[in-house]
């Protein structure tokens, strides 16, 4: 509020003695008594107003730390969701290394051992064929002796009816058909069911009939075409017993 407008209200609030019943003096008496009074009012109403927008500042400042700690718990909530994930996908990436490392290993052994099955197997074929090289190159001895480790080292292989064969005909090819009668029985008797069975009662027919036994020729042949009479070695058998 401005001095000129105080003064004017207190004026008009006052009564003031009619000018001519005071002297100079006395009227500049009262009006610095009412300076006195509007300087002391204008201090008061600066000290209220000072007092009101103190007031105020504090309000707005209580409101501003209100609104910031509300703030600060939003973003700890925040935060904490976020670390529960962080937590959780630290977990999940933990779990899957874990799974995946595992997985790699059982593949990693898997493949282990399909490679040594595959050695293995290839061993064993290397073994079959060796002997049987012997036999195609006439060294029927040697052959004898190369199956005959092989039946030794793989007795459960597949290919073991079939090395027991062609050891019955190393045996034949050297005349010795006892021996060749004895080694195809086995085949006859360990593998029923095997291919090579037909042709190993052929062969030993064949022996018999080189060793002068005409009776068990002719009998083994007919085991044969009752026993296999869709192989190839049964046509032959019949073939034989047509003959005689």
């Amino acid at each position: 509020m401005k001095v000129q407008h105080i003064l004017l209200w207190l004026a008009a609030a006052a009564p003031l003695p009619a000018l001519a019943l005071f002297s100079d003096d006395d009227a500049r008496k009262g009006v610095a008594e009412l300076q006195k009074r509007v300087d002391a009012q204008q201090q008061t109403l600066t000290r209220i107003e000072r007092e009101v927008t103190d007031k105020r500042a504090v309000i707005e400042l209580s409101n501003l730390i209100d609104g910031l700690r509300q703030d600060i718990a939003n973003l700890r909530g925040q935060l904490e969701v976020l670390a529960n994930r962080i937590d959780g996908l630290d977990k999940r990436q933990k779990d899957l290394y874990v799974d995946l490392d595992t997985r790699l290993r059982k593949l990693e052994q898997g493949q282990s051992e399909k490679d040594k099955v595959a050695q293995a197997a290839a061993a064993e074929q290397q073994a079959y064929e060796a002997g049987l090289a012997q036999f195609k190159a006439n060294n029927y001895g040697t052959a004898i002796q190369s199956l005959q480790s092989f039946l030794s080292t793989y007795p459960q292989s597949p290919l073991a009816p079939s090395a027991q064969y062609w050891i019955g005909n190393a045996h034949y090819a050297m005349r010795d058909y006892k021996s060749a009668i004895a080694a195809q029985q086995k085949v006859v008797s360990g593998w029923p069911e095997s291919a090579k069975a037909p042709d190993a009662l052929l062969n030993i027919a064949s022996s018999q009939a080189e060793a002068g036994d005409a009776n068990g020729a002719r009998n083994t042949l007919r085991t044969l075409v009752s026993k296999y009479p869709s192989s190839p070695a049964a046509e032959q058998a019949k073939q034989r017993l047509a003959k005689k």
